[in-house]
């Protein structure tokens, strides 16, 4: 452990907005972006005299830093390739060097400051879609991630549970054109089974929501979700002035 570990002091919460294709993951975190920073919204009930408010910030990996908008141009083929695409073993490594950065330049920071972070994706996509997804080794997957989060996990995932069919069907109506989105059907079977076995070993951090709705059902569902957990963690958070 370094130095500024050992000065790292997390005051604020990571939530993660996870799932497959289709769930809603971007739209639904926007949505709880602009939510929580309305006055009106998840902080009725508080000292509404005061003018302290929380930071809330959203990122997303790959590419929630510089180096990872690199990364994530490799990784998931947007900007086209010249030559072949990463090999599996060289997707995670990829995606474990995106991460180790994404959270020493942003999240503890931020974290450190107090924030609320939503972010789209982080280490339980690598388990579903590396792991389940792409058949390598689950155990090699858990200590790549240690390494790359120090041992950073979300205070909360949201897990957007889509049907396969309703997910794949709406990431083709907007025009899904990246790498991994184009992957074959039972790829992304063993990329849902991931997650759903994520979910079920972890009840505690991750909350399933049911994504085959409506945008405002779904979005209505996560804000009640957020309530109850804000209300736990309303004495652990540090609102700037």
């Amino acid at each position: 452990m370094s130095h500024s570990d050992h000065d790292w002091v997390r005051r604020g919460k990571l939530i993660v907005f996870e799932g497959v294709e289709g769930g809603g993951k971007t739209t639904q975190l926007q949505r709880c972006s602009d939510w929580l920073q309305e006055t009106s919204g998840w902080l009725e009930g508080r000292d509404s005299t005061s003018e302290r408010t929380l930071l809330v910030v959203t990122t997303r990996e790959p590419g929630g830093t510089s180096f990872g908008t690199k990364v994530r141009e490799l990784l998931l083929g947007e900007g086209g390739y010249q030559g072949t695409a990463p090999k599996t073993r060289t997707e995670l490594l990829l995606f474990a060097a995106d991460r180790a950065q994404h959270v020493e330049e942003f999240l503890k920071p931020k974290l450190a400051q107090g924030a609320i972070i939503l972010c789209d994706r982080y280490t339980d996509s690598t388990v579903a879609y590396q792991g389940y997804g792409r058949g390598l080794d689950l155990k090699l997957i858990e200590q790549l991630n240690q390494i790359a989060t120090g041992g950073l996990e979300s205070d909360l995932t949201l897990w957007l549970d889509v049907d396969l069919e309703v997910g794949l069907k709406r990431a083709r109506k907007r025009g899904a054109t990246d790498r991994i989105e184009q992957a074959d059907i039972e790829f992304h079977r063993r990329v849902q089974s991931g997650f759903r076995l994520l979910y079920q070993q972890n009840p505690h951090r991750i909350v399933q929501v049911d994504a085959n709705g409506s945008e405002q059902q779904i979005h209505s569902s996560i804000q009640e979700i957020l309530r109850q957990r804000f209300s736990e963690w309303s004495n652990q958070l540090s609102p700037t002035s």
